[in-house]
């Protein structure tokens, strides 16, 4: 995939530093790269974890951008640092704060070196949990959108990486500051229809409406969501059952079960891959 099929050049100019490893931070420097920024990556010699367990996603995200491998604990590092963020507009990093502490940045240190420097600070949940160690799958866990098996994708990480690009975009307004992103937050956020009960077993959202299922075919499963009036009506015409009749979620069952998906002409319906 091309790294500028989606590039805007809304961020034109704009000088991206990032120290921040693993997903969450290459998913918004990508976002980022896509809006027009020049983006650095600073790994540390020992390179980025997630290069081990995802090489061929981890190239996509860097695509476009430049990466250099720096000590951050050693003077040569922190001269090399202190280099990029003179020159730089924004910051992204994704270790607890106790850690960056350590490598002597605080916001306290960035506001008075680097007056002009925004900061997204990317951090598992905010304090005062803000230095306790965790992935995607803990903060879904957290936010109970984990059922009896792993989850197909990590929201937790994605979510972050946008609420990331959103913070960005604030300070980029501003000219500068500091912004917390947590990926707890993100997988808060992500749940809330299931917190407020749209999804939850038997709701409208998660299996109570007959036209919105994941249906069994002769070839394997479709999604059905034909979830408003009009759309339910016209299922119900495909299936040969009245809307308000109380058997019609079985209509819907064995009007999929013996059809191959292709043949399937039902209103917004979709194979599952």
């Amino acid at each position: 995939m091309n790294a500028d099929a989606n590039t805007s050049p809304l961020l034109a100019g704009l000088r991206v530093v990032s120290l921040a490893l693993n997903l969450p931070g290459p998913a918004a420097l990508r976002r980022l790269r896509e809006l027009g920024a020049a983006c650095l990556k600073l790994e540390p010699p020992s390179g980025d974890p997630m290069l081990s367990y995802g090489a061929g996603f981890f190239a996509w995200l860097h695509e476009g951008i430049r990466i250099e491998t720096v000590d951050l604990k050693s003077t040569a590092g922190q001269t090399r640092l202190h280099a990029v963020l003179a020159n730089a507009d924004l910051l992204i990093t994704s270790s607890r704060p106790a850690a960056l502490s350590r490598l002597n940045i605080h916001a306290e240190r960035l506001e008075r070196d680097f007056p002009r420097l925004g900061w997204v600070e990317i951090v598992g949940d905010h304090a005062p949990h803000d230095n306790e160690a965790g992935h995607d799958l803990t903060y879904q866990a957290q936010a109970g959108l984990i059922r009896d098996q792993l989850p197909t994708t990590l929201l937790a990480d994605m979510g972050g990486a946008l609420l990331a690009v959103q913070a960005a975009l604030e300070l980029v307004i501003r000219r500068g500051g500091h912004r917390r992103v947590a990926l707890a937050e993100a997988a808060r956020y992500l749940g809330l229809p299931q917190t407020w009960g749209l999804t939850t077993p038997g709701a409208v959202l998660g299996g109570g409406h007959p036209g919105y299922q994941v249906l069994r075919c002769r070839d394997g499963w479709v999604a059905l969501a034909a979830l408003e009036p009009h759309f339910q009506a016209a299922l119900a015409q495909a299936v040969q059952a009245h809307p308000s009749a109380a058997d019609w979620c079985a209509a819907c069952d064995a009007a999929t079960l013996n059809q191959t998906a292709q043949r399937l002409d039902l209103p917004l319906l979709a194979w599952v891959a």
